[in-house]
């Protein structure tokens, strides 16, 4: 029950975080939207910055999703 009780509160508290999350960056928005009108450069660099950032967690999640297949494989036919 505890458990429960502690991933509602996790998850509620990360759904209302967001808009508060989402206001700090209002000075990005704020460059990137007046650079926009003058030919965009600096809106792509943030864009592809953006995309940088993203690979990384992505990568992490992949190579511990692919330890816990090779070791669950590695169990299943230890035990067959």
């Amino acid at each position: 029950m505890k458990c429960l009780l502690k991933n509602i509160s996790l998850l509620l508290f990360f759904l209302l975080s967001s808009e508060i999350i989402q206001a700090q960056c209002a000075m990005c928005k704020a460059v990137v939207e007046s650079e926009s009108e003058s030919g965009g450069a600096i809106a792509k660099s943030v864009n592809n910055g953006i995309l940088y950032l993203m690979i990384f967690p992505y990568l992490l999640v992949g190579v511990v999703g692919y330890f816990i297949y090779k070791n669950y494989i590695k169990k299943s036919t230890n035990t067959n």
